[in-house]
């Protein structure tokens, strides 16, 4: 299902299980910064799906939410730009999580890839429970609750996307057809204008009777631009447009992150579970410690000996932080042994030091002022919470629990 809207909404979360390292900076928030000059976007702390692993260490979760929003608006988040809350503090994602369980099989949230995946990865933990199984759902309510027309995910999570588009497309298959629909979707055509409403007519025949795309485009930007439908009736026209019901819960698309190529000290993928990070507010002197120890290429045991750099983590890391000229250097220098490790290190520890310094500086003035970030997530809070409880009052009338 397509949806031309004006303007692009985002949404995207993160769980808060511990410091941010430079993983999280090159691999989702260099994006979301981007982003949110491109798009509407609503970031907001995960910590409902924190608990779905962490349920017995809930203190892990506490010290790391008001931390986590902290090197957010460190990294450049913008809150002019983007609006910043916390999950638990807008309850209706939970009441959406609770009704969309009504309706989703259990198959569904069986075939998940990293379902099983996770289990397997974190088998010393018990992870046998609902929340593990629904935490699919429940990140399905986050985005269809806020009716985001993007999700920005690496590939690992496109099958996330993908079910959340399922799990609308059935939700709409169900409940989108109110009584009266068809009535009440040609009242809304009159609302359009003679002229503009038989245009309506002719692209949505074009679309449903030939298929043609552009028609459905047309119609779609015909409704979007004209100001004065109400929300239920450019969602009505919408769905008629398309030949179903009326459109409750939007279905979104997946928007690719660019891959990072972050790697950690060891020359596995950066993680807090490897211990082989460098948090965004590492000191200079840890950092400088850290690089210093990582380990190279194993055959150069002496300092004459030569190395090959495809065979080093410190490579990987100039692949990230060198230009080409840098770059050149440590091949030419390792591969014939005229430079030594410690030498081929140091680019990197300027570049991640000059890379983290604004950031760092930006975190102390938000550090010294906790109630500026509770102020900037209550903001956000509202906001969210404004449109969440739009969606759940569409979402009541149409399941018929609006009493």
């Amino acid at each position: 299902m397509k949806k031309n809207m004006a303007i692009e909404r985002i949404v995207s979360g993160m769980r808060p299980t511990g410091n941010l390292h430079l993983g999280h900076y090159n691999g989702v928030l260099k994006n979301w910064i981007q982003l949110q000059h491109e798009s509407e976007c609503f970031f907001f702390v995960a910590d409902w799906h924190a608990l779905t692993t962490h349920y017995d260490s809930p203190e892990v979760i506490e010290q790391n939410v008001w931390e986590m929003v902290i090197d957010w608006l460190a990294a450049g988040i913008d809150p002019a730009h983007a609006t910043v809350f916390i999950q638990s503090k807008v309850p209706e994602h939970a009441e959406l999580h609770t009704l969309l369980s009504m309706i989703t099989p259990l198959g569904w949230l069986e075939r998940v890839p990293t379902y099983k995946d996770q289990q397997e990865k974190l088998s010393a933990k018990d992870l046998s429970t609902y929340g593990f199984l629904g935490y699919p759902l429940l990140q399905s309510a986050d985005i269809l609750i806020y009716k985001a027309t993007q999700v920005p995910v690496g590939e690992d999570q496109v099958p996330h996307v993908e079910f959340t588009r399922e799990v609308a497309r059935r939700f709409n298959h169900l409940y989108g057809k109110e009584p009266g629909y068809e009535e009440k979707a040609q009242l809304a055509i009159k609302k359009l204008g003679s002229k503009k409403g038989k245009l309506y007519h002719e692209l949505k025949d074009a679309y449903q009777e030939e298929g043609d795309d552009q028609a459905l485009e047309a119609g779609q930007s015909l409704i979007e631009e004209h100001q004065s439908l109400s929300i239920g009736d450019k969602e009505r026209l919408l769905g008629y447009l398309e030949g179903g019901g009326k459109i409750i819960l939007l279905e979104p698309e997946y928007k690719l992150a660019p891959a990072s190529k972050m790697i950690g000290l060891d020359g596995q993928k950066m993680s807090k579970s490897y211990n082989n990070t460098v948090a965004l507010r590492e000191s200079v002197e840890d950092v400088q410690k850290k690089i210093k120890t990582m380990p190279t290429d194993p055959a150069r045991v002496r300092r004459t000996d030569p190395g090959d750099p495809n065979k080093c983590p410190v490579w990987q890391l100039h692949q990230v932080y060198s230009k080409d000229d840098v770059q050149d250097w440590v091949r030419k220098g390792c591969s014939s042994a005229g430079i030594g490790c410690i030498e081929c290190k140091q680019p990197i520890i300027d570049a991640i030091t000059k890379e983290l310094k604004p950031m760092q500086e930006r975190a102390i003035h938000y550090v010294e002022n906790p109630d500026l970030v509770k102020s900037v997530v209550a903001e956000g809070c509202e906001k969210a919470g404004k449109l969440a409880r739009e969606t759940m009052r569409e979402v009541r009338e149409a399941m018929g629990l609006d009493f």
